[in-house]
């Protein structure tokens, strides 16, 4: 496994208060990473930073094997070099079959004109029927995308994501509101994603990431409080700490 993605030595300040402190992150390619901590410790901060959204008073954020910092990229140039991002809420075209939604995602990946004319060509019907197939909505295909469980619009945004074929893949608390049944189907889904590239997981609930079964990092005041397995750092007294109030 070689290091995707770098962060070292960054910190944010946000009107006096420091949200990201010196912190420092290794991600390998390919990954399953969990980021837990409690409300305030940074972890969105860390992934607006990660995908351009919010730039960092110091440090770096090198990618790749050609080591390319991120800094220096636009939102939608770190997108293109390979990085997509899952918000908590999902975001499909609700009035779009889910079918088209996958087409859509394929799409961006192509340039404006690509867009424009575009035609299903048989490679790309095959790739909509695998991701459909990874996602479990191979059945769902047909339906608007408006009319699938919370679940479901969730696994269709991740099928999405994957659609534009992205090294890293940042997926923001996606338990939340699932059904127990729904929560498995992620968690297999996300550790399917993770064989071929970087997936990391920012996640509250506890029994989720237990269930993900990977390297665990603590963000705790802006950096990181502890890193391993969910056993190793939930019998850290610092993170016993924290999560208790003490």
């Amino acid at each position: 496994m070689s290091t995707l993605l770098e962060v070292s030595g960054v910190s944010v300040t946000f009107d006096g208060f420091k949200a990201i402190n010196n912190l420092s992150i290794q991600i390998a390619e390919p990954e399953l990473r969990a980021v837990i901590g409690p409300n305030g410790a940074g972890k969105t901060t860390f992934m607006d930073i990660v995908t351009g959204k919010t730039r960092p008073d110091e440090g770096r954020v090198i990618w790749g094997e050609k080591s390319v910092s991120l800094l220096s990229m636009s939102e939608s140039e770190i997108a293109r070099a390979g990085i997509g991002r899952k918000f908590q809420k999902p975001t499909v075209f609700e009035d779009q079959s889910v079918r088209d939604n996958i087409a859509l995602a394929l799409r961006n990946r192509r340039g404006p004109f690509d867009v424009l004319f575009f035609r299903e060509s048989p490679s790309d019907a095959a790739r909509i029927g695998e991701i459909a197939e990874e996602i479990g909505l191979t059945a769902e295909l047909p339906r608007r995308a408006g009319d699938l469980s919370h679940g479901q619009k969730q696994w269709l945004e991740i099928g999405m994501l994957l659609a534009q074929d992205p090294r890293l893949l940042l997926v923001d608390e996606p338990a939340a509101g699932m059904t127990p049944a729904e929560r498995e189907h992620t968690t297999d889904l996300l550790k399917r994603a993770a064989r071929t590239r970087a997936v990391l997981v920012i996640e509250h609930d506890m029994e989720f990431v237990r269930r993900l079964n990977c390297k665990v990092t603590v963000l705790h005041e802006g950096s990181v409080l502890a890193e391993g397995s969910l056993d190793h750092v939930t019998k850290n007294r610092h993170v016993i700490d924290v999560y208790l109030g003490r």
